[in-house]
């Protein structure tokens, strides 16, 4: 209280402002719960991650046809080669010409797209339009093993008819390719799984 200038009335006096009191701004918006930065680091991230697996998918593909080509060469080579005179010739029997000639079939595709990914992968240009490639290898790959399927499930019956009457270096032939038939059936398969998974995955933009 302070008196005035005639000293009848004390004048009242107004309270001091704390100064450690700070007010807020009416108004003021909160800070940003997240910088922009980090959401374009998960942008980079996401995009690197996809090249790398479809980098990986490709590589996979590329190995699991060539031994589509190794498997159905040796197949095609020991069925071709299994010529022993008298009943024990490959020609006389419809299953292993069958077995032959999908044989040879599995093997001229799987060059053909061995050929065509490692002109992909040195120049980076495929012989196939984009938005078809994933349909093209999805169908070769589908029609390629079930021709091979079909061949083993001719020939092994066959075989086994034989092997039951006696056991020589003719029906061990037989036996050999369709093993190596069956290990390029196996990794035919594969590639049409890997194949069928990029085609869902493709975009068309």
């Amino acid at each position: 209280m302070a008196a005035d200038a005639d000293g009848d009335k004390p004048t009242p006096t107004a309270p001091l402002a704390d100064p450690d009191v700070e007010k807020a701004a009416p108004g003021a918006a909160p800070p940003p719960s997240a910088p922009a930065s980090d959401e374009g680091v998960t942008v980079v991230r996401s995009v690197v991650a996809r090249w790398r697996r479809e980098d990986l998918l490709e590589r996979s593909i590329l190995v699991l046809r060539a031994l589509v080509l190794f498997f159905s060469l040796l197949a095609a080579v020991i069925v071709a080669s299994n010529k022993h005179g008298d009943w024990k010739d490959f020609d006389l029997y419809q299953e292993y010409r069958y077995l032959l000639g999908i044989s040879l079939l599995a093997l001229l595709y799987s060059m053909a797209q061995v050929w065509r990914q490692g002109r992909r992968f040195s120049t980076g240009k495929d012989l196939v339009p984009r938005n078809y490639s994933g349909i093209v290898d999805f169908a070769g790959d589908q029609v390629t093993s079930y021709l091979l399927i079909s061949a083993l499930s001719a020939a092994i019956p066959l075989t086994n008819r034989m092997r039951e009457g006696s056991d020589n270096i003719f029906t061990d032939s037989s036996c050999a390719s369709i093993s190596m038939a069956f290990f390029a059936f196996v990794s035919s398969a594969l590639t049409a799984l890997i194949s069928g998974f990029k085609l869902s995955k493709q975009t068309y933009i």
